[in-house]
Order: structure tokens, then sequence, then C-alpha cells
């Protein structure tokens, strides 16, 4: 059996051999193994690409078709108010023109056992969740003949969070300068160690508000859901570096939407990897078909380089070495008063260019204009 198999490791990919000997019956003969390779040999020979086809038109085809029949639509966690995801044609464009920040961020956490399996799911969502001083005052003051500010924390809310005074007081003197903190029955005062006007006092109390306490910063929404047969954190946010570094995390399959970040962490193989997966989920989710290559080779396009580029003026396109390519992507005539400044020559060897000037394209599979003879 293994015998037939080493025939097949040249022709044949190693995933694709490993998945037919998983999915083989056992017991199965020779006959059968060899019939069963050969018809695969054959399926896969026909689906490879011929030499000259114009793969890049026939993947924009491919992706726009379906791009064209999708939504403009968001789909909403359910008892999450601020939890939305952006989906369809929003988010593909979002992927492929590269930008910077997602709309909305999204981190998918899965966790190591026993967490996976429910144990204190709660507890593990809150200790990811960015808790801010503003969720557990209860009421704050201004004292304007005393230049001080008053701070009444909800104790019941601040130890269901875990959070303590000691902890509340350290946070509040790290990022609040100028004032000196005393606490008072359970309460902070505030009291500026200088005169300051009404309007830095007030500029004090908003930046008080915000003062981080525990948590993951940039992560505002946890929700643990059940996925088949364990349990997964949803978060609204992303901070991957620092989600990586909680000791309950599985590093391993956690992922966010935000591409950029990825490849500041996991480097840009992850990123290309990314871009794949994300709009194969957004099609998917529409309900539509598309060829994973043809999302393959857009990704490819994009990561290319070793950064992550969208498929714009400034980003794939500005890097062609063809003017008229360049030139008809958007701002024709930029392109073409710079290329005439410094004499650039364009060599016409792809679709876009021959079609510009009528001219037969250098596509098919007669693409190479020689003839020899194998022995």
């Amino acid at each position: 059996m293994s015998k037939l198999f080493k025939e097949y490791e040249g022709k044949l990919p190693i995933s694709i051999l490993a998945e037919i000997e998983e999915a083989l019956p056992k017991g199965a003969s020779e006959s059968k193994i060899k019939k069963v390779l050969e018809k695969v040999y054959e399926e896969y020979e026909n689906s490879s690409v011929d030499p000259g086809e114009s793969v890049g038109l026939v993947s924009a085809e491919s992706i726009g078709e379906p791009g064209t029949q999708m939504t403009l639509n968001t789909f909403h966690f359910a008892g999450v108010a601020e939890m939305n995801v952006t989906l369809g044609l929003p988010r593909i464009i979002e992927i492929l023109d590269g930008r910077k920040v997602p709309k909305t961020p999204m981190t998918e956490i899965f966790l190591k056992k026993p967490y996976n399996q429910g144990k204190d799911i709660r507890k593990i969502a809150m200790l990811v969740k960015e808790t801010k001083l503003d969720e557990v005052i209860s009421e704050i003051l201004i004292n304007i003949v005393d230049s001080s500010i008053e701070v009444k924390i909800d104790q019941e809310r601040a130890k269901s969070i875990g959070v303590t005074n000691a902890t509340i007081q350290k946070a509040v003197s790290k990022e609040i300068k100028g004032f000196k903190i005393k606490e008072k029955e359970g309460a902070f005062i505030l009291k500026s160690s200088k005169e300051k006007g009404l309007n830095e006092i007030y500029k004090a109390k908003e930046k008080i508000k915000g003062v981080f306490l525990k948590g993951v910063k940039g992560i505002t929404q946890v929700l643990p859901i059940k996925r088949a047969e364990e349990f997964v954190i949803i978060a609204a946010g992303s901070n991957l570096s620092e989600i990586l570094k909680l000791d309950f995390v599985d590093t391993s399959r956690t992922t966010t939407n935000d591409i950029h970040e990825i490849v500041k962490v996991l480097g840009i193989e992850a990123a290309r990897a990314a871009i794949i997966d994300e709009v194969f989920k957004v099609i998917e989710s529409q309900g539509l078909n598309v060829d994973i290559r043809h999302i393959m080779l857009a990704s490819d396009t994009m990561t290319v380089n070793g950064v992550v580029k969208g498929i714009t003026r400034y980003g794939v396109v500005s890097e062609k070495a063809s003017v008229l390519a360049r030139a008809s992507f958007e701002t024709p005539v930029k392109h073409i008063v710079n290329a005439s400044l410094i004499g650039e020559k364009d060599n016409l060897n792809s679709v876009v260019e021959n079609v510009m000037v009528n001219q037969p394209v250098p596509v098919g599979t007669g693409l190479p204009g020689l003839r020899i003879k194998l022995k």
C-alpha cells in the first residue's frame, strides 16, 4: 500500500495523499486503492492551470461577480448592544483595500482545557474585558472652593468585577497627575496640589472616568458562546499581542479580524492566511461559491512584498511595472505625465496594456511562440 502511495509522491501534493489515506476504508484492496489514486491524479491534472492562462482575470471575475450579488449587511450579536460585525460587501472591500483599521475589530479567543469546557467561563471573559473606572463610579462631584474632585465608588459593582480600592487608588495616581489622592469612607478625594481653574478640574474629572483598571486594553465587549463541543469568547475590539500573553488562551487558534495587527504579531505568512480565511468566511456566510484558489491569488498579490498592500492605486497598482496598467486604474493623466517626464518604457507584456493599444493579448495555450521536438 505504501508502495502505491510512493509512486504518486512527486505527482500529487502530500496533503492530498494524506487525505486519501485517511479516507480509505480499512482493508481496501490494492487494485481499488490504485483506481482511487488514478482517478484523483486525473482530477488533479484537469484542475491545474494551462500555461498562459490569464489567472488574474479569471480570479477578478470569479470574486467580482458574486461580490456584485452580495447584500450590504452587518451582522448583530443577539443580547450585546455594541457588538456588530461587518459582513458582506463592506467587509470584502475592507480586506481587499488593505484598510489599516477594520470598522468592527473582533477577536475570537479559544481557551485551553478545562476553561473551554465551560469552567469559570464568565470569570475568564471578565478577565479579558477592559474595565475602566467609569464602570465602578456611582457619583463624581466637583468642589469649586477646594479645587477638589470627589469620586464615590459603587463597592458592590467593584467587588463583582474583582477590583479593590487599592487597585483604584494605584491606577488613578498613575494616570492623573497634579492631584493628591486620599481615601475616605469608600470614596476618593482628589485635591489639586496647586491652584487650578475650573476648566482644568473639569478636564481632570473627564479623564478620571477613562482610567484603565484591569483586563486587556481595547477589548470593549466579551461574549462567551458554545461552538460545537467547546466554549469560545467572542470579543469586540482587538489587542492580539496582549491576549496571547494570557495563560488560559489557546495561542495556536486565537485570531483577530485585524489583518495589520496579525502582520505585527505573527508575521506576513499568517496575514496571508488570515486574508484568505476572512474573505472565504464572508463569501461562505452569503451562501456563495468561489473557488479558494482565486482568493489565494488575490491574497498572494497583496502580501508578496512582505507587507500588506491593498488592491488600490496606492497599494498593489502603484507597484506595477507597466505605465499603461497603472494608468488604466483611476488617475490616468498623473501616471502618463510622470512616465513622460522620465522617459519610461512599456514592454506591453500584460493583458491591460495590449487591450488599450488594440493588440492581441499574450494569453492562452498558444502563448509560447516556439516549437521544439522533445526526445
